[in-house]
């Protein structure tokens, strides 16, 4: 049984778990189930425990079992915002941004400054924008997430057994994730891997800033450079661990931050950089190695730079 999306009600829901939605996080199963609540409000109520399990606390990376009651506590939303519609331009722009689709899955390239889901002030992301394009789509949910600023290939499931699998290989380290990144400076040939805990912090008005910390979680970067020019190199990056702005803070940390990036990079030379064509956060998520549920093949996407960021390129070899 699927369970159907709800809106916020002012009674407490319970929900019994089937095994359309075993092994899910609890989290994510909330976010499907109450469409259109702010996510900051759905790790509200799992923080302050009134959403429960067989009548127990739980957390959010808590992994749902068949036969799982989940209590839901009424929510009243202060104002409901209509979500914005998605215009013909954004609608071609994703339709041409199709790095892969089949029965399971679907690959986009997403570019720069498009959430990938709505919240926190945003009524419009990626996953929206594509249910609203295809509302035959039964089901469509992200695999994973990319930053707002970062570009390149997104996961979409097209079926709760894919999100499940792909989810499990995640965690199992079985798909491979690489970026490209314009660094300051020149990178050293040899620094190969940044092993450093990473932990967040909320500031007070309300940022969130990741920072290397040995409280921190267990974090690892796997580097490469690729080029080096005048002032900057172009460089690999393919995270081991999965944590919030890993490739951005681990850079950081190791002397060479990336150019664009207005919340760890270098203000100075992000002006600079400007002039050569590198307007946003010159970070890209360009490849995916993985393997589909019943398919034994490795499959690999690629997703290319857009043009101003390949332009770039072209002037610093020049």
């Amino acid at each position: 049984m699927t369970i159907e999306p709800k809106a916020p009600t002012s009674g407490v829901q319970l929900v019994e778990i089937t095994a359309e939605n075993e092994g899910q996080r609890i989290d994510n199963f909330l976010l499907t189930l109450l469409k259109g609540v702010p996510r900051t409000l759905v790790y509200r109520i799992l923080r302050k425990g009134e959403v429960r399990v067989n009548k127990g606390r739980i957390k959010a990376p808590y992994r749902l079992v068949v036969g799982d009651v989940v209590r839901v506590p009424p929510l009243r939303l202060s104002e409901d915002k209509p979500q914005a519609n998605v215009g013909a331009g954004l609608t071609k722009t994703l339709e041409q941004a199709i790095l892969f689709e089949n029965d399971q899955l679907l690959v986009i390239n997403k570019p720069s400054g498009l959430a990938v889901h709505g919240g926190s002030g945003i009524t419009l992301g990626l996953i929206e924008a594509l249910r609203q394009i295809r509302p035959q789509s039964k089901f469509l949910e992200l695999v994973h997430r990319l930053d707002r600023d970062t570009s390149g290939a997104v996961m979409i499931a097209k079926k709760r057994s894919t999100l499940t699998a792909l989810h499990d290989d995640l965690r199992q380290g079985r798909i491979s994730k690489i970026y490209h990144a314009l660094v300051v400076g020149h990178w050293p040939k040899r620094l190969l891997k940044v092993d450093e805990p990473l932990k967040k912090n909320d500031l007070k008005s309300g940022e969130r800033v990741v920072k290397v910390d040995p409280e921190g979680k267990v974090s690892i970067t796997e580097f490469r450079l690729m080029e080096t020019y005048e002032r900057c190199s172009l460089i690999e990056a393919k995270p081991v661990t999965g944590r919030t702005h890993q490739i951005r803070v681990h850079s950081l940390h190791a002397g060479h931050p990336i150019i664009g990036d207005p919340k760890y990079g270098d203000e100075q030379l992000n002006r600079l950089m400007k002039a050569d064509g590198v307007k946003r956060l010159f970070l890209h998520a360009a490849e995916l190695r993985l393997r589909l549920p019943g398919n034994p093949d490795r499959l690999i996407i690629k997703a290319p730079l857009e043009p101003g960021l390949k332009n770039a390129l072209v002037k610093l070899r020049g």
